[in-house]
């Protein structure tokens, strides 16, 4: 059910407020693209500054929208476990398929309690967890040991990897069994990520270019390395030049080339400098997006 590419889809704005229908043709447009999935409110769509209220109107009209033809995997995460419990059932309520929970940010647990972070959230619903692993940003790195005593819960399936160590598939194969979803987090070695054992891609880069995208991982899961690597020769300076500044701001702008969205974010990030423009203006005429 959880495989290749998921768009880590972006929040549109208009004058400050959720761009709703906006975000409804966002969904039709990707369905049509090939996208097998979709990951509302991650950090992607701008979950630090939505109100719960918006975060909970977004995952709701997504999952309206997509009407069950793809999966909806709905952001879930936060450094409050309480608050983290509050987004999964509604989750669940609203008929999500799954949820994303990222390693609890800023507060710096143990492993241990990540384990109870995770486990809380495991038993407050039924709705089937996918475990977002990112130290980059979260400060907290959940060690495949710790991942492999999480995944002995039933609903506890899967993990969004964004180490950008390759050999943590592997890893985790061991810890937690060849049948564990791993799904890549960063968009630049998802392709060598599928190498390993994984399955998809949870994905910035698939906002501006779900279909290159989706082939991408389309033609890893077929075996057909070579095809993929000719895709992905096409997509790496589009990965690289979004992820210059913050990668929803890349995206949203990129997207705004294509007439898809505003390139309007909320504080505190901003708007992309002129360099950075060009870049993402360069590497889109590189992957055929525009001329």
């Amino acid at each position: 059910m959880f495989k290749g590419s998921f768009p880590a889809l972006v929040t549109p704005f208009k004058n400050g407020e959720l761009d709703l229908d906006t975000l409804k043709k966002l969904v039709e447009w990707h369905i049509g693209e090939g996208s097998k999935g979709l990951v509302p409110v991650g950090t992607t769509g701008e979950s630090p500054t939505l109100t719960h209220e918006e975060h909970e109107t977004v995952v709701e009209e997504v999952v309206r929208a997509v009407n069950g033809r793809i999966p909806v995997i709905a952001g879930a995460g936060s450094n409050n476990t309480l608050e983290s419990i509050r987004f999964m059932q509604h989750a669940q309520k609203v008929g999500a398929d799954a949820a994303l929970v990222v390693t609890p940010y800023y507060n710096k647990p143990t492993q241990a309690g990540l384990i109870a972070h995770f486990t809380a959230l495991h038993d407050c619903c039924d709705l089937p967890i996918v475990i977002y692993n990112i130290p980059g940003r979260s400060v907290i790195d959940m060690t495949p040991e710790t991942m492999g005593q999480l995944a002995k819960l039933p609903r506890i399936i899967g993990v969004k990897d964004a180490t950008g160590d390759l050999a943590r598939v592997s890893l985790q194969r061991m810890t937690c069994g060849k049948d564990f979803i791993q799904i890549s987090g960063e968009d630049a070695t998802a392709h060598g990520f599928n190498a390993q054992g994984g399955v998809g891609v949870i994905s910035v880069t698939a906002n501006v270019a779900p279909k290159l995208v989706s082939q991408v991982q389309e033609a890893t899961l077929e075996g057909d390395y070579a095809r993929a690597l000719d895709l992905q020769d096409r997509l790496m300076p589009l990965h690289k030049a979004i992820f210059t500044e913050p990668g929803l701001v890349g995206a949203k702008y990129a997207m705004s080339r294509l007439n898809l969205c505003s390139e309007e974010v909320r504080s505190p990030l901003v708007g992309l400098t002129d360099a950075t423009k060009a870049l993402i203006d360069d590497a889109m005429r590189h992957a055929g997006l525009t001329n």
